[in-house]
């Protein structure tokens, strides 16, 4: 009998300790997300990072579990025509928000350097908000990619690389559109739209079947326009920390576009060096060239 106190005392400092854990946890999240941009609050999936979270989880668990189990007895769909209408409509989309993002600051305004998030209700900067959400919620359109992979059976294509690119990019730019929807952190995701139409272009080309490889002679040149890519997202970001005075509002951002923009410029670097410069057999996390030429942002 007076042994179950003494037991009793570590899992209640546990849960004590949990507790505590959890209340500074909502105090810093009550406290940060009052830095948020109110104009984002009510749109869709903007709430809260949960939702999107949950989506994610859900994402990874069906393409990298439950997808290959329930396909294993299966055999491949045929999904010719669904990823033909697919990649014609990325490519549409994607039109549509180079469009709005020139528009709404780089063909109207912007200059290419100390760009500042505007949280005004202009119409000018509601329009790049928005724009940025578009932008944000294409990437979860963007996840069937990896549908069509597991349900064609396609499994190794469903790499490491392929699921966290899938996977981070709606979860950082939940944050882009919830704090800082504008200003110099949006440039990579105009050129990314711009790339989008080439590669997404390339691959329904490729679908329609072996008579319209003839107008295919420029994949060739699609791993020199991700390299430029990649170049120019470094570049411009990394002219920020050389400026002097540039009050960005949420600098942070920045430093992450900044590495995943230089993360996968030495990726491709590696690539376009083992494949075209050496001849040689990639390392295995660049196998797949396709698959980088088409999924990398």
């Amino acid at each position: 009998m007076l042994g179950y106190p003494a037991e009793g005392k570590p899992k209640d400092s546990l849960d004590m300790a949990f507790n505590t854990l959890t209340s500074r946890a909502v105090l810093l999240y009550d406290e940060w997300i009052k830095e948020a941009d109110p104009r984002t609050e009510n749109w869709l999936l903007m709430a809260s990072p949960f939702p999107q979270t949950i989506i994610i989880a859900a994402y990874v668990y069906f393409v990298t579990s439950l997808g290959p189990r329930l396909m294993e007895n299966r055999k491949p769909f045929d999904l010719k025509r669904p990823m033909i209408i697919y990649n014609f409509s990325i490519v549409a989309f994607s039109i549509y928000m180079i469009y709005e993002f020139l528009m709404s600051g780089w063909a109207n305004g912007y200059t290419y350097g100390c760009d500042i998030v505007d949280y005004s209700s202009s119409p000018q900067a509601l329009r790049m908000a928005w724009t940025c959400w578009l932008y944000y919620f294409s990437k979860f359109i963007e996840m069937l990619d990896t549908i069509f992979f597991v349900l064609r059976k396609k499994n190794s294509q469903v790499t490491f690389l392929h699921v966290y690119h899938h996977s981070i990019m709606p979860f950082t730019w939940w944050f882009g559109v919830r704090f800082a929807p504008g200003g110099l952190g949006t440039f990579h995701a105009l050129l990314n739209c711009i790339v989008h139409v080439i590669m997404y272009t390339y691959y329904a080309l490729s679908a329609l079947g072996p008579a319209y490889q003839k107008y295919l002679w420029w994949k060739k040149y699609m791993t020199t326009i991700q390299l430029i890519q990649f170049v120019l997202v470094t570049a411009h970001i990394g002219q920020f920390f050389f400026m002097k005075d540039c009050p960005y509002q949420f600098p942070v951002f920045l430093y992450v576009i900044g590495l995943y923009g230089l993360i996968f410029l030495i990726l491709f670097l590696n690539f376009y060096y083992h494949a075209y410069t050496k001849g040689k057999r990639l390392p295995k996390v660049l196998q797949n060239g396709n698959y980088l030429l088409k999924k990398s942002e």
